[in-house]
């Protein structure tokens, strides 16, 4: 295990309540805050589902399902985090909503305490200027589900403290994980370089370039890849990719990154994808 052993994970929806679980699973002790009991419950639900489906699947047993579940510890009130060794933010990608947070947690941790967050779409050296000794903040960010997706990308932001980074990278190693380092620019790494290949794919479909489904057979079977970019298009959900490149064409002004006019016009209609069984390959028929 890595230096960090007191974890705790500001927010307990899909990301969040993925990487308590990921700690959890590495035995770390990890207290989990959300506003209401409500949402804690909720939370809770879903991670004991995900754990459930691994007892079903064989990938886990009964006994190591009830020890991962122990480890993780809900709580209301951000005075529970103060021993907290690591503070991993995973609320809505809304920067007041952060930047309020961060500034009460930084009143109860302590001053060496890492402060992160996992957002995939806002500015990490923005965020740092949220606590004192923004040295200690930098971006920590999982891909959904964080469980079962290898790569974190450790997001240095302009102030973060080179040490930090070697800290959080042994921390990502010891959950089992695969870190990259990457600065901070729209989209890091991962999502700098699809969000342009995504919004092509939607352009060249709305211009009859092939269906829907051939443009994901040919690209999976033709470039090995676990799915076709319809197909992740309507898993990531069409609403979260349209704000995200919205985001990044707004910091870059780069016209790859401009939502294409299809993809704002289905987000317009409430075409969400999976979420709401409304996307490219649930109900194309309808789109054009």
């Amino acid at each position: 295990m890595s230096e960090i052993q007191r974890v705790a994970v500001l927010g307990l929806g899909t990301m969040g309540a993925g990487i308590a679980q990921v700690a959890a699973m590495s035995g770390h002790e990890v207290t989990v805050l959300e506003a209401g009991q409500d949402r804690i419950d909720a939370g809770l639900a879903a991670l004991t589902a995900f754990l459930d489906g691994g007892v079903a699947r064989g990938k886990l047993d009964p006994p190591r399902r009830e020890e991962i579940l122990s480890r993780i510890r809900p709580v209301t009130d951000v005075s529970e985090l103060a021993d907290s060794d690591v503070v991993i933010e995973a609320v809505t990608e809304r920067v007041e909503v952060k930047h309020e947070l961060f500034t009460r947690v930084a009143e109860v941790v302590a001053a060496d305490a890492l402060i992160v967050t996992n957002t995939s779409a806002l500015s990490v050296t923005e965020l740092a200027g949220s606590v004192p000794h923004p040295g200690r903040f930098a971006g920590l960010h999982f891909f959904n589900p964080a469980p079962i997706m290898k790569v974190v990308e450790v997001v240095r932001a302009l102030q973060t403290d080179e040490a930090v980074i070697e800290r959080l990278v042994s921390f990502v190693n010891a959950l089992g994980k695969n870190p990259v380092v990457v600065k901070d620019r729209p989209g890091f790494l991962v999502n700098y370089l699809l969000m342009p290949y995504l919004n092509d794919v939607i352009a060249e479909y709305d211009s009859d370039l092939a269906s829907a489904e051939d443009i994901d057979t040919a690209m999976r079977l033709g470039l090995g890849y676990k799915l076709g970019p319809l197909e992740l298009l309507d898993l990531i959900g069409l609403d979260v990719h349209n704000h995200a490149t919205h985001s990044a064409y707004e910091a870059t002004l780069d016209p790859r990154f401009a939502p294409p006019p299809l993809l704002r016009q289905m987000v317009a209609a409430g075409y969400h994808g999976n979420k709401n069984g409304r996307g490219f390959r649930t109900v194309q028929e309808e789109v054009r």
